[in-house]
C-alpha cells in the first residue's frame, strides 16, 4: 500500500464509495445503539485515535513481502440474509474514493489491507446500503447485526472460514477511527462498513457509517 493510497480513502470520511442515493431520505430504521466497542477496541495493538480528516493513518504493521495473499471472493451473513460476490477494489484514483462495486449486491474487499490468510490485522470490506436506482445495497441491513451473530468468508482458496460479531458501531463520517479499522497489526479481524444514519438530500450522502467488527470464530 502506497502512501498516497494511505492518504486516499477520502470515502471512509465523506461517505463509502460514491453512493447513487439521491432520492432516498433515509437508511431505514436505525441500530439500537453501539454494542462491544470497547471488544472492538481491544482487538487493536495500539488505543485507535479519533481521525482528523479523510486519511487512512500508517499503521506499525506490515504484509510479509512473500505473503500469499487469500482475498476473499464471497460472504454469507445469514442473519440478515446476505449471499455476496467480493470483488478486490482499491482507490479510484479520479476521486480519491474507496472504489466499492457500482452493483449494490456486491460489495469490495480492501486489497491493500490483509487477506483471510492473515494472522493480524483488519481485513475491511466495504458496500453500499443502497441505491436510488438499484434499490437495496447487499449490506441494507448491516445495522441489524449483533454481537454473537456469525459471518462466513470463503477465500480463493475454496476454504469457508467463520466469524463472530463482536461489535457493532456508528459513527459520524468526519470521526471515524480509520486507523484501528484498516490496521495491519492487531487481532485478526472482519471489519465491515456502510453507510448508515440521517441522508442529506442536499448533499447527497448519508452522515455516518455503520461498522461491524467480526472476529475468527
Amino acid at each position: 500500500m502506497t502512501v498516497r493510497n494511505r492518504g486516499a480513502l477520502a470515502a471512509l470520511a465523506a461517505g463509502v464509495a460514491a453512493l447513487t442515493v439521491a432520492a432516498l431520505v433515509a437508511c431505514g430504521s436505525q441500530p439500537a445503539g453501539n454494542v462491544g466497542a470497547d471488544e472492538a477496541t481491544a482487538l487493536a495493538s495500539t488505543p485507535p485515535a479519533v481521525a482528523s480528516g479523510p486519511t487512512v493513518p500508517v499503521t506499525a504493521g506490515e504484509l510479509p513481502a512473500d505473503a500469499k495473499i487469500v482475498p476473499p471472493v464471497r460472504l454469507v451473513i445469514p442473519e440478515i440474509g446476505v449471499t455476496a460476490t467480493v470483488n478486490a477494489v482499491g482507490i479510484n484514483e479520479k476521486t480519491n474514493e474507496f472504489e466499492v462495486p457500482p452493483s449494490v449486491d456486491q460489495i469490495g474487499w480492501y486489497r491493500h489491507g490483509p487477506g483471510l490468510e492473515a494472522d493480524a490485522g483488519s481485513v475491511v470490506i466495504a458496500g453500499h446500503v443502497d441505491s436510488a436506482k438499484q434499490g437495496k445495497g447487499a449490506f441494507f441491513r448491516l445495522r441489524e447485526l449483533d454481537q454473537g451473530d456469525t459471518v462466513t468468508a470463503t477465500g480463493s482458496d475454496g476454504e469457508a472460514r467463520l466469524y463472530r460479531v463482536v461489535a457493532r458501531e456508528e459513527y459520524d463520517k468526519t470521526r471515524i477511527p480509520l486507523d484501528r479499522y484498516f490496521a495491519r497489526d492487531g487481532k485478526p479481524r472482519l471489519t465491515l462498513i456502510t453507510c448508515g444514519g440521517p441522508f442529506d438530500a442536499k448533499a447527497r450522502k448519508y452522515r455516518d457509517n455503520i461498522v461491524v467488527t467480526a472476529v475468527p470464530a
